[in-house]
Order: C-alpha cells, then structure tokens, then sequence
C-alpha cells in the first residue's frame, strides 16, 4: 500500500530544547547543548512517518518569517508541502531538558493570531488534499489525515469538527491527538463528523468524562463510551505504565520498559505516528492480531523516539525490535 498519509498542523512551533545537567529553579545555568527543531504535534508526526518510509504530506499554517526550518525538514525528509503560509512568525516553544532526571519543562510562547480567513484557507487546502490523495490513488478509498494539536489565538476551538466533517465528506479517515476544548468539541459533534481514532492522555480523557479515572477498569469504561459514540480507535497514554488500546471488540494494554532516555520531546506525537503506519499497513483494530501490531508499532515509535533529539526515529530494524519486546496485556 503507497497511499500517502496528510498530517495537519494549526498551531506548529520552533521547538528549542535546552539541555541542562540539572535544572535549579533561581539560578543561573549553563547548557551543556541546544538543539532548535522544526516542530509541532502534526509535523513530529509527519517526520516519524516518513523516516518509516511512509509517504506523506503536511498542511496547516506557517508564518512567512521563519518559514524555512520547516521548508527544510520537508525538503530533507521528503514531506509533500502544503501549508499555508501567512505574514508573522511561527510560535517557539522552550524545552528544558534536565539530565539529572530526565525530566522536560516546557515554556510554550504565544503564536500567530488568526481569523476565520486563514482557517478557511486551510480547510481548502485539507479539502483540495485529500481529493488529490483520491486521484493519485483511486484503489484507496479512505486516506489518512492526522489532526494533531493545539489551534492558535482567533481560531474557533471546535475546529476539529468541522475538519473532521470535511474529511469524511471527502472519504478520508481522521485521527485526532488534542486536548481540552479543541477535543470536548470535537468528541461532542454529530457522529457523521467523528474521527476514526484519538489519542488522549489520562488526565485528557478524565477532563472529558468530568470523572476520575484512577484505575483500568474505569478507564476502559470511558473509552468504550467513546466507541459507542462511533470512535473505533481510542488509545489512552498513560506515560511511564504505557497506553491502553480499545476498538469496539477488544482492548489490550502496551507497556515497554524506558532505560534512560535522551528527550521526552515528541514521544507522544511519535506514538500517533506508530499507530497512523500500522494503519496504513491496514491493521485491523477489530481483531487481535491488528490490536497488537498498532500497539507494538505504536510504542516502539515512542520508545525509539526517546532515544533521539527532535521528531526522528532510529532505523527500521531498531524499531522491529522494540515492538517485539512490547509487553501485552489483553483486557477484559
């Protein structure tokens, strides 16, 4: 299967992460290394996709004035370029990465403000996109589109909504990795408008079912509300203690121990990026065998992430062998 998998990225970002030995709140620090990454959820996922060899593209929003880190990490990795540039500049994000713990602060600094136009801009171009991805390859009747992050000041919060609306109108199949209002939006539109999967953390999917989830159980209860609303995929990160994964059928649990890692930074949009290449390899999330390989395929991305700066994975056979080592647990 050579489809090509459309990531979208409304709020993108510099991400430059500062690496200290240890970080002491009120002093002064030297940085032993600072990297500057071309970045945001939906770009990190479309770099992981394609150093797997997925073929992809990239749409969303850049501001004209430091345009060219992400003109660069398309050109250099092979990503399709579509995103629509506006005056301004794109957001920098601050990381902090503490080596005494392996901990990372973020300090995420204002972005672009934009209106309706911009995002009407943009939701012809996910339009004019997906059509193409149709035309080039007729035989593959629903395309994947990978809605990742937060959306920018001026930006209706609901927009995942009326993305996903545009996407399924098109035939394509969406996968959203956001958090508070963007995703309450999102989960509360009409079924017709639905992604096909979500990737939430704990406290995310807590905040949308407004209970604790401080257990398994109470977990897989509210991810199964969520595939009776008619998501097929709800996978839940749960950090250190892995993801659960749950289809309308089953539900497993994913867990790979992490030695020390380099960088935190993107291991979660790395995870969304596992689980988008095993779909394209047409994983099955209704039987066992397709649960596991996008829960496999899914942490070795993270996992492999973790040992790299920026949105890059190791090579191939790295990450066969971390999702051979991945710990399953089929749930009740």
């Amino acid at each position: 299967m050579m489809s090509t998998v459309l990531t979208l990225t409304f709020n993108p970002a510099l991400d430059q992460t500062i690496t200290l030995d240890r970080l002491q709140p009120g002093t002064v620090h030297r940085a032993s290394a600072v990297h500057t990454n071309a970045g945001g959820k939906g770009i990190n996922v479309a770099s992981c996709l394609a150093d797997w060899g997925v073929p992809v593209a990239a749409t969303g929003i850049l501001g004209r004035a430091n345009a060219q880190p992400f003109e660069a990490l398309f050109a250099d990795k092979g990503i399709a370029d579509h995103c629509v540039r506006v005056d301004g500049e794109t957001r920098v994000n601050i990381k902090i990465a503490d080596q005494s713990n392996a901990d990372t602060t973020d300090i995420n600094l204002p972005g672009l403000v934009l209106g309706e136009t911009v995002l009407g801009a943009v939701r012809e171009q996910v339009r004019e996109t997906v059509i193409g991805l149709l035309q080039d390859d007729p035989a593959d009747s629903a395309p994947l589109v990978v809605a990742a992050g937060s959306v920018p000041q001026g930006m209706d919060p609901a927009v995942y909504a009326s993305v996903g609306a545009e996407v399924r109108r098109f035939g394509g199949r969406l996968i959203l990795d956001t958090s508070g209002v963007p995703l309450s939006a999102a989960l509360a539109a009409p079924e017709r408008t639905l992604p096909l999967c979500i990737k939430p953390n704990r406290a995310e999917l807590e905040q949308w079912a407004a209970t604790p989830l401080d257990t398994l159980e109470a977990i897989l209860t509210a991810a199964r509300r969520l595939n009776r609303r008619g998501i097929a995929l709800v996978v839940v990160s749960l950090g250190a203690e892995g993801a659960v994964y749950v289809s309308s059928s089953l539900a497993i649990r994913a867990a790979l121990p992490v030695v020390r890692p380099l960088s935190t930074v993107g291991a979660g949009d790395a995870m969304v990026a596992g689980l988008t290449a095993a779909l394209w390899e047409d994983a099955n999330p209704e039987t066992l065998p397709g649960l596991e390989r996008i829960a496999r395929l899914s942490t070795a991305f993270a996992v492999g992430k973790l040992e790299r700066l920026g949105p890059n994975l190791p090579p191939r056979a790295t990450i066969e062998a971390l999702a051979a080592r991945v710990a399953i647990e089929v749930c009740s």
